[in-house]
């Protein structure tokens, strides 16, 4: 067997936590009786899980797992938007070999993807890996590690010529041609108009534009939105 190691706490939702915790009736006493009893954890005390809800300390993923258990939730409704490959996979209280073994992957090399956060699998193992965690397309393009790369390309779509850009940004995030190029063109007129505004108050260059700037930190936020309105 191969070990999984926890290198760091998924992003906890310690509001989401509590509000369940209170609609039990339940006590940060029974939740860490819970745990102890049901779950083998014997350290874990009241003041540890006042800790998780006020957000002072996060549990880690085993933790977690048990600590939705105890509260009759999924371990999704206790994690922030996941955003990792292994987020997704605990936000669906899915284990690392029963993932590895449904999409076909020796399970040393999936946790290997999990942890340096490069996805490997080919196509077919990347449909698998998007059904099985039920993956949006935004997410399915974060967790396997291509979402930097979209960003740059869409920076240059915007900055140059949006038509050179289409092919590479579909190859990225399969999305219609036609829905790709209103995008594109759109986003490219936006950031234009962006820099026009600034420049025609005298406000420095192009490169220093706070507005552009901006536009430019959130243009993968940006394209989703505009998909998300056409395909909807």
């Amino acid at each position: 067997m191969c070990e999984v190691r926890q290198p760091s706490a998924p992003p906890f939702n310690a509001l989401a936590a509590r509000r369940l915790r209170a609609a039990l009736g339940m006590g940060p006493e029974h939740v860490a009786y819970g745990l102890r009893a049901s779950y083998g954890m014997p350290y874990v005390t009241p003041d540890l899980v006042m800790a998780w809800e006020r957000g002072a300390a996060a549990p880690s993923g085993p933790e977690l797992t048990a600590l939705a258990g105890v509260l009759w939730c999924s371990p999704g409704e206790l994690i922030s938007r996941p955003r990792t490959l292994r987020e997704h996979r605990i936000a669906r209280g899915i284990a690392p070999e029963d993932v590895a073994r449904a999409i076909g992957v020796d399970l040393r090399a999936y946790v290997r993807m999990e942890e340096s956060g490069t996805w490997r699998g080919n196509e077919r193992q990347s449909a698998a890996l998007a059904e099985l965690l039920q993956l949006a397309l935004p997410d399915f393009v974060a967790v396997t590690g291509r979402e930097e790369k979209l960003a740059e390309l869409l920076h240059s779509a915007v900055t140059t010529r949006w038509q050179a850009y289409v092919r590479p940004v579909a190859k990225l995030a399969p999305v219609g041609r036609g829905v790709l190029e209103e995008i594109l063109q759109e986003l490219h007129q936006d950031y234009q108009g962006h820099m026009a505004a600034t420049l025609s108050w005298g406000g420095g260059s192009r490169e220093s534009s706070t507005p552009g700037k901006e536009f430019l930190d959130g243009i993968v936020d940006t394209f989703w939105a505009a998909v998300e309105n056409r395909t909807a």
